[in-house]
């Protein structure tokens, strides 16, 4: 399965389309970004779930065959680069196997940062 699901209309809908285990890592994601950041807002851009806050896209995921793709902008990597690099960081991406749990202690620093960085533009 890729990131671009054609059609999926919410984040619900996105999720539904992913094999059980996939499916379970994607909500548990969400859940840890809401309960992270509850004034953000959910939506779909770029064809995946999406977080806004105050206009700005707060963070980004993506479920793949092999992975979960976490996108918290540059920023958000460069700040946590040296505990992503067991994770294979890109400029604005991270990749957390499926076969492996959640990093949440460390996702919900990234989400804190990027609350922080993007409360602190406005």
């Amino acid at each position: 399965m890729m990131a671009g699901k054609p059609g999926a209309g919410s984040i619900d809908e996105y999720i539904a389309g992913f094999p059980p285990a996939t499916a379970r890592m994607l909500q548990d994601l969400r859940t840890l970004i809401r309960s992270t950041a509850p004034g953000a807002t959910e939506t779909i851009r770029y064809g995946i779930p999406t977080f806004d806050l105050e206009r700005t896209h707060l963070v980004h995921f993506a479920g793949y065959r092999a992975h979960i793709g976490l996108y918290p902008a540059p920023s958000g990597i460069a700040a946590f680069r040296d505990e992503l690099e067991p994770y294979k960081p890109a400029k604005g991406s991270v990749r957390f196997p499926l076969d492996r749990p959640l990093p949440t202690d460390l996702i919900r620093r990234i989400v804190a940062f990027r609350v922080a960085e993007v409360t602190r533009a406005s």
